[in-house]
């Protein structure tokens, strides 16, 4: 059997320490992966001149898999999200965010286990017809979903929920109001909804969506949706288990995947040993359950829990006194 490759972005920020965590983990955990790392965000802006340079393209294209820490695309100078970028080069249709709640966290709740199955490349992050007049008193975009697109998207959250011993597949839209475009997606939604009787299916307006995922957040189980509300969904339910630190993303398409942090490059504490790398060691979960080492992704996540339930060496905002090494330090000693 050959070696694993996988391609690795340490980021920007924080992102070359908690990337750093993590493979330390992969590698006591016995995954035996062979790493090629590449540069993308203001990192690879400043050796490259490019903020995602074609080396880092073909890598990923090569080994089909990618671990990727936190990347920063500048502000208002014309740079294209790079995230957007990665989506749109490999067709990485699906972006799976799951959270689930760890005891020892400052959350809200406890028990929470929803994943959000969100649409990665049409609807409003599709990027299509953007102007602004040339007065800069009014601005457009489009819309655009297709059935082909809403069919895969809904069809992955199924097949997923089925191959995870899931109850309930919730669809969320605003086809009362975008009667075209959340028309179509909600319509087709429901039509594979019938091919999985075993299945529970439901569906529900996304500001109800927001509200209920507040008041009783356990009613929900899968919920697929399409990109700008996948997006503001998937960030509220980070909300409900302690934030974007214990929230991690896989952009998966037919071809390749790339797992990610989720949350932001945090420059203001990068280097000082503060970072909770959480989100990318259940991002690098994701990565092993994908490449079918369920049972080296179960050991992690039990380490990292006994870790956070502990309280052993934890992070400041899981409410220690610890940084980075230490509370990594600690996972690696129940491995």
């Amino acid at each position: 059997m050959s070696q694993q490759r996988v391609t690795v972005i340490r980021g920007d920020g924080i992102g070359p320490d908690i990337i750093d965590a993590t493979t330390q983990i992969l590698d006591k955990v016995g995954c035996n992966f062979a790493y090629d790392y590449a540069d993308a965000g203001l990192v690879a802006l400043e050796k490259h001149g490019e903020l995602l340079p074609q080396e880092t393209l073909d890598l990923i294209a090569k080994n089909k898999v990618a671990l990727k820490g936190p990347l920063t695309t500048p502000v208002g100078e014309g740079f294209t999200s790079i995230n957007v970028s990665l989506r749109k080069q490999f067709k990485l249709y699906a972006n799976v965010r799951p959270v689930l709640s760890f005891k020892g966290t400052k959350a809200r709740y406890e028990d929470i286990d929803i994943i959000t199955v969100r649409e990665n490349t049409q609807g409003m992050y599709s990027g299509l017809g953007q102007t602004v007049s040339e007065d800069g008193n009014e601005a457009e975009a489009m819309s655009k979903i297709t059935r082909e697109g809403a069919e895969k998207i809904v069809t992955f959250a199924y097949e997923l929920a089925r191959r995870e011993g899931r109850k309930k597949v919730t669809a969320v839209h605003k086809a009362n109001i975008l009667k075209s475009t959340s028309g179509l997606f909600l319509k087709v939604a429901r039509e594979v909804g019938e091919r999985y009787p075993d299945i529970e299916s439901t569906e529900m307006i996304v500001d109800n969506t927001c509200m209920q995922l507040v008041m009783n957040p356990h009613q929900f189980d899968v919920i697929v949706t399409t990109n700008l509300f996948g997006d503001i969904i998937s960030d509220l339910c980070a909300g409900l288990v302690g934030g974007l630190g214990m929230a991690p993303g896989a952009n998966i398409g037919e071809e390749c995947a790339v797992f990610e942090a989720v949350h932001g490059s945090a420059p203001d504490i990068a280097g000082k040993n503060l970072a909770n790398p959480t989100s990318v060691i259940l991002a690098a979960i994701q990565m092993l359950e994908y490449l079918k080492m369920a049972d080296k992704a179960e050991k992690i996540r039990s380490a990292l829990k006994d870790v956070i339930e502990s309280g052993d060496r934890t992070t400041r905002d899981l409410g220690g006194e610890h940084g980075t090494t230490e509370f990594t330090q600690a996972v690696l000693d129940r491995l």
